[in-house]
């Protein structure tokens, strides 16, 4: 099937179940939850005699004030239920450890598609978030889903957060006109943004201790190494520890960065980033994948992190050969 009628299928199925639970990858960002939320929203309010769920194994503090999810029902419920998986690339990755419970499921998702699921699958890897792709699919049939206020708040969130404020690369003329149809519903932006992007003051101190523990590799890789013990002793999160990549992302001749977190139990999450250079082949080596210029990854030793830092410094090597300017 074209995209055209993969949409349109979709449409259908959503059309024809009275039962239909929404789920995102695990760990989730802003785009994960605002792109289950913002549907969620959608659909109650187009079809209220509908069972609509949000379901998800895990959560995240950073997105709580979007709203709350919805607790698991039984295992009969999905017996004929749609399950559709929002922004999370292979099936592994579902934060719902009943997806495969699921009569049909439906997969809407904006990352390169390396591991087809789904009994239908739209994906769009050029967009910019899963809330871009979700929001054109919405406004494809209006009289379906009709965006409403809550739902436009829920995108945008998704939108923001996962374009770094509409500066990726990814970021296009129809991410914006998006963007703009969901502020006509008076989106309190300045609400949003504070929710979003001011930290605790505990938080904000912590900061020094991180940025003194940054390293530079001889090409120029910026790498942030942060064990449990330090974790515990600052006082962080695995999400707080993980946002400590945004750090790095501000250094001039430093294109590629990666934050180092080691959880609970041993392994170590890595998040890399980069400006112009893809780093989703070397995250999908080590048991990850993402987008062309930020990815996730897990190892499982150190050992395999400084494998992991080796082959990005000899990827931005390989770079700085073609290019002299190297911002």
């Amino acid at each position: 099937m074209n995209n055209q009628e993969i949409r349109e299928a979709i449409r259908q199925r959503i059309k024809s179940y009275s039962r239909i639970i929404l789920s995102r990858h695990i760990r989730p960002d802003g785009d994960a939850v605002g792109s289950t939320m913002g549907l969620a929203a959608v659909l109650r309010a187009r079809y209220p005699e509908k069972e609509i769920y949000v379901v998800n194994d895990d959560t995240a503090d950073y997105t709580a004030f979007i709203g709350t999810e919805d607790t698991q029902p039984d295992d009969a419920a999905y017996a004929d239920a749609l399950l559709i998986a929002l922004d999370t690339g292979t099936f592994d990755r579902l934060s719902n450890s009943k997806a495969g419970l699921a009569k049909e499921i439906v997969k809407i998702d904006h990352h390169i598609d390396d591991k087809p699921y789904g009994d239908l699958s739209l994906v769009e890897d050029f967009r910019s978030s899963a809330c871009e792709l979700v929001v054109d699919f919405c406004l494809s049939f209006p009289e379906d889903f009709p965006l409403t206020a809550e739902a436009a708040a829920c995108y945008y969130v998704g939108m923001v957060t996962d374009s770094g404020r509409f500066r990726y690369s990814e970021t296009t003329g129809d991410t914006l006109r998006l963007a703009g149809a969901l502020l006509d519903f008076g989106i309190d932006t300045e609400r949003l943004f504070a929710h979003l992007y001011l930290d605790p003051y505990e938080e904000f101190r912590s900061r020094s201790a991180l940025l003194r523990k940054i390293k530079r590799s001889p090409a120029g890789v910026l790498s942030l190494t942060i064990p449990r013990s330090l974790r515990k002793k600052l006082g962080l999160t695995m999400e707080q520890a993980g946002a400590a990549v945004s750090l790095m992302d501000s250094v001039k001749g430093s294109p590629v960065w990666i934050a180092f977190i080691e959880a609970d139990d041993g392994t170590i999450r890595v998040r890399l980033r980069s400006r112009f250079i893809g780093v989703q082949e070397l995250a999908t080596r080590y048991h990850g994948g993402g987008h062309l210029c930020a990815s996730g990854a897990t190892v499982y030793s150190k050992k395999e992190a400084g494998a992991l830092l080796r082959e990005a410094d000899a990827l931005l090597s390989h770079y700085q050969l073609s290019h002299e300017d190297i911002l």
